[in-house]
């Protein structure tokens, strides 16, 4: 081939096709191919380190014993080392006295912003704002009672409100007149509502559950405390189930709260975390000092 190479003073190989296309002689530079092999060198010594190749259901170990999960579970070693003072601490603690001592408050608080983001946040949003069609946690409205012993129960064994669905109780016409009145009264602060719509209030069952006032009934505990029997006031502006307004209220009071039997019918069921075993009690004591937190407890 080199005798019929017509570029012999060129560094080619002599391969040479169409007359002038040809394959030099340019290997890379020596800096690159020490590079190079110095690579492949590191990929040994990595290999016999670290683990590296799968041998059954298992990567061989390597020389030095480290794995990604050994690093975690030292790290996490070493965090519930730290935790654990404040964590025995609590165990022996009511929420109210944590409550009470504000470096246990402080270290609780962050502990349980953990807690509710993945067990709470999916209802009431990331800082208990309440996302549409569950309640506002933030604000100082309470429902069930906001006292921690309270707030302990909804947690622990739930909550699941009911309300009767009028549309076969009461005419179209009656509906829209009592919508038109609890938008009324929440616009007042119970001031206002139509004669007519008092007169349905009184006289077709609301009063059982929200009063005779609208404001809900009050019902003291024997310790002293009092509690509402968990219907809403209907006098303070504040919607259970958002958005608020005629059409809202309508709804509800037309396919009512939690009827199996009326599709539908208003969802309001809070689950039992502590009755399901999905939270420990050290769980739900953290939750309910959170809780009381953002709205301002009772």
């Amino acid at each position: 081939m080199a005798e019929h190479n017509p570029f012999p003073g060129e560094n080619n190989t002599g391969h040479v096709w169409d007359d002038n296309l040809r394959e030099l002689k340019n290997p890379p530079p020596r800096w690159w191919m020490l590079g190079f092999w110095a690579s492949l060198l590191w990929v040994v010594g990595y290999s016999l380190l670290y683990p590296t190749w799968p041998v059954g259901q298992e990567p061989t170990q390597g020389l030095l014993g480290w794995s990604q999960m050994k690093e975690y579970e030292a790290g996490m070693a070493q965090v519930e080392a730290k935790r654990a003072k404040f964590e025995d601490q609590i165990k022996g603690m009511s929420a109210d006295e944590i409550l009470a001592d504000p470096g246990l408050k402080q270290y609780t608080l962050a502990s349980a912003k953990v807690l509710f983001g993945d067990n709470c946040s999916a209802c009431h949003g990331s800082g208990g704002q309440g996302n549409p069609g569950y309640p506002v946690l933030a604000d100082d409205d309470w429902l069930y009672g906001g006292k921690t012993a309270k707030i302990t129960e909804s947690i622990t064994i739930g909550r699941q409100g009911a309300m009767t669905p009028h549309k076969d109780i009461l005419t179209a016409a009656e509906i829209d007149t009592l919508a038109k009145w609890v938008v009324q009264m929440a616009e007042t602060n119970g001031a206002g509502g139509s004669e007519e719509g008092w007169n349905l209030f009184k006289t077709k069952g609301c009063t059982a559950c929200h009063g005779q006032s609208g404001n809900g009934i009050l019902v003291e505990l024997p310790n002293g405390d009092i509690v509402t029997v968990g219907a809403a006031n209907l006098t303070d502006g504040i919607w259970r189930f958002k958005p608020g307004g005629y059409e809202s209220a309508k709804h509800t009071i037309t396919y009512g709260v939690n009827q199996a039997t009326v599709p539908e019918s208003r969802n309001a069921v809070m689950p039992a975390f502590g009755a399901t075993g999905q939270l420990s009690d050290q769980e739900i004591k953290k939750l309910v000092v959170y809780v009381h937190q953002l709205g301002g407890g009772q």
